[in-house]
């Protein structure tokens, strides 16, 4: 259990903890000198064979608002520090104010200074702060009056304390593994350390982890947790984790870093949220107000805009996007503060909804129809009703990004939420059945309409296949449903373009008789295609009569154009596009070169640099420096053509 102080300066929130732990927490000799907490503090105190408090002792003065923000961030616990003889101070509202827009419901109040005051004086200053709490998160939280000086109310805090923590219920420890920083140094023969409170998941000695604001990848030696070497942390656990790697020496790690597993999603820099106003303020938070956001152990300047009405009244709660001047880490759910530009007042709070914003449309109805329904923390709820909101398909890979959940997560939530799936170059895109159905009708309609406009057509190309339909998606989706559909046999898919099976467009009398001598050449030169011009020679007629003929012969699906002057199979191209395939999969980096495919295919390598291009064209490859990358499957992009020729 992760335990916190808060309140005013100078209320006795260090010596409090040192009492109760015999730990002074004023490690640095500034504060040794000026007599007050200025950055984090850390104690722990052992309740139990397996069990230990980690306390956070954090700064009371309002010029170090920023590290207590970095203290409180994942905390189950709170101390609200208050001397007897000051009472409430502007901090301790401040901090109050905080602790309830953070949503921390567990707590006590500490009356501390004791023995500065008359029993009548505990009596009137707890009635004051029973009415200060009242309304909070921490309403009705109990009141110790306490003096650590002398010791007295220590023992039934602590025993309260300690009752609380050998019955806390461990934090879930699903989704990856996320510790914000809130420290960093270097030890002796053990290199650079981090500490900081796991947010989520679980993370075991040796693992391989990644610093995401400063994009390294390093290895955890090894892990303290709770201030016990261990080989394991997990979510709800104060950590020190000893990183390693060779990419370390390059890296800024401070603090404001996350240490992540997993494939948690780059910095965001434009966040959606929703905010509350704190209640005090003198006027409603106004579109395109500067701010100062605090969200874990970092924090970052930007304007919130407000996405309904002109504003946010104070003590009302709407929709926002902070639009940021650097990236941050943050993922939804995740707790945030925000204070106005100066940093000098808290304005309000909120949790994050989404990472991914749109570039454009931010407040349109459908859009804030999403945001309500990824709001919800149920994760089968959201992704049900986002995925009967999405004419388009909901990107899966981002909704499982945005909700932190582990691959096995994702696919274990996907397969329980009835659903249609086609995968793109940049992610697997969802569709209700509803949403699905209503698809594959417009599409069908629209290639029927298609095929009564040009019946000598083959099709229109795979990313035009909602043409006239009034629908408009992505192109990478376009394919990939047309991919979807072909398999399902609702279309089918062809070097030409994408027909309906009914569909039997042919060749001209004249221009077929002449492909029945062209294509025994096609198919005995399938190795190294001929050129037009060979062709031309072979059959003995005029060129421009060969072009154009195998031009319209394309357009059926017979030959596919791999440059100006060479025409090749269908099932030659496919034959190929396996041996890229196969090549990419083989290779370390998931990349096909010049040499590799020219070796392996045999065709040389002016025909083999023909026909990676053609590759490119066609959306089954993409470059890559030197090399291609492959996008799709080649029995997506070629998934009418049989490996007719043994090349």
């Amino acid at each position: 259990m992760i335990v916190a102080t808060a309140g005013h300066v100078d209320h006795g929130k260090t010596l409090l903890i040192k009492a109760l732990t015999g730990i002074d927490t004023d490690r640095l000799p500034e504060e040794k000198r000026r007599g007050m907490t200025i950055d984090l503090g850390f104690a722990y105190l052992p309740v139990g064979p397996d069990k230990t408090i980690g306390f956070i002792d954090v700064p009371g003065h309002e010029r170090f608002i920023r590290n207590m923000l970095c203290g409180v961030a994942g905390i189950d616990f709170v101390l609200l520090v208050i001397a007897a003889d000051d009472g409430p101070m502007p901090q301790t509202r401040e901090h109050l104010a905080i602790l309830d827009l953070l949503g921390v419901s567990s707590g006590a109040i500490v009356l501390t200074k004791l023995d500065r005051v008359a029993p009548e004086r505990v009596a009137e200053i707890s009635a004051e702060i029973s009415a200060l709490i009242a309304g909070t998160t921490l309403a009705g939280a109990p009141i110790f009056p306490v003096s650590a000086l002398s010791g007295a109310g220590m023992g039934e805090l602590k025993d309260h304390l300690e009752r609380i923590a050998l019955h806390f219920q461990p934090r879930d420890a699903s989704g990856n593994f996320r510790l914000a920083v809130d420290r960093c140094f270097n030890l002796v023969g053990a290199g650079m350390v981090v500490t900081g409170t796991a947010i989520s998941g679980a993370l075991a000695a040796g693992a391989q982890v990644r610093a995401l604001m400063a994009d390294v990848t390093l290895r955890v030696r090894s892990i303290h947790a709770q201030n016990t070497q261990s080989e394991s942390g997990r979510a709800g656990e104060r950590c020190a984790l000893n990183l390693a790697g060779t990419e370390l020496k390059h890296a800024q790690i401070t603090r404001g870093e996350w240490i992540v597993t997993g494939e948690v999603p780059a910095p965001a820099q434009r966040i959606d949220a929703r905010l509350r106003v704190l209640a005090g303020e003198k006027q409603p938070l106004a579109h395109w107000t500067p701010v100062h956001v605090h969200l874990g152990a970092t924090d970052a300047t930007g304007r919130a805009a407000v996405l309904e009405g002109p504003g946010i009244a104070p003590g009302e709660s709407g929709l926002v996007q902070l639009v940021l001047e650097r990236p941050i880490g943050a993922l939804h759910g995740d707790k945030l503060i925000v204070r106005d530009q100066s940093s000098r007042r808290t304005i309000g709070g909120g949790r994050v909804i989404d990472i991914f914003p749109p570039a454009r449309g931010r407040a349109k109805p459908e859009r804030l129809a999403y945001l309500a329904a990824m709001e919800g923390d149920d994760d089968q709820a959201a992704l049900s009703t986002l995925l009967d909101q999405a004419a388009g398909g909901l990107d899966l890979s981002r909704f499982a990004a945005n909700r932190n959940l582990t691959s096995d997560e994702a696919a274990a939530l996907f397969a329980r939420v009835p659903m249609h799936t086609a995968a793109t170059e940049s992610g697997l895109l969802g569709f209700s059945p509803a949403q699905w159905n209503r698809l594959r009708t417009a599409i069908v309609d629209a290639l029927a309409a298609w095929h009564r406009r040009a019946p000598d057509s083959a099709g229109p190309a795979e990313d035009r296949i909602l043409h006239g339909s009034g629908l408009r998606l992505a192109r990478d989706a376009l394919v990939a449903i047309a991919a979807e559909l072909a398999r399902e046999g609702v279309i089918v898919k062809s070097s030409a373009g994408v027909h309906l099976p009914s569909h039997n467009p042919r060749l001209a009398a004249a221009d077929a008789a002449l492909w029945q001598r062209i294509a025994p050449l096609l198919e005995r030169k399938a190795r190294l295609p001929p050129l037009v011009s060979e062709i031309a020679e072979a059959t003995g007629e005029d060129g421009k009569r060969i072009e154009a003929v195998l031009q319209r012969a394309s357009r059926y699906g017979l030959v596919l154009r791999v440059s100006q002057n060479r025409f090749v199979l269908p099932s030659v191209a496919r034959r190929l596009a396996d041996i890229a395939q196969e090549l990419a999969q083989q290779s370390d980096e998931g990349r096909v070169t010049v040499a590799a495919f020219r070796d392996r295919s045999g065709i040389g390598r002016n025909l083999s640099i023909e026909v990676l291009e053609f590759f490119d064209r066609m959306g089954f490859t993409r470059r890559a420096g030197e090399a291609r990358r492959v996008l799709r499957p080649a029995s997506d992009v070629f998934v009418d053509m049989e490996h007719g020729s043994d090349i």
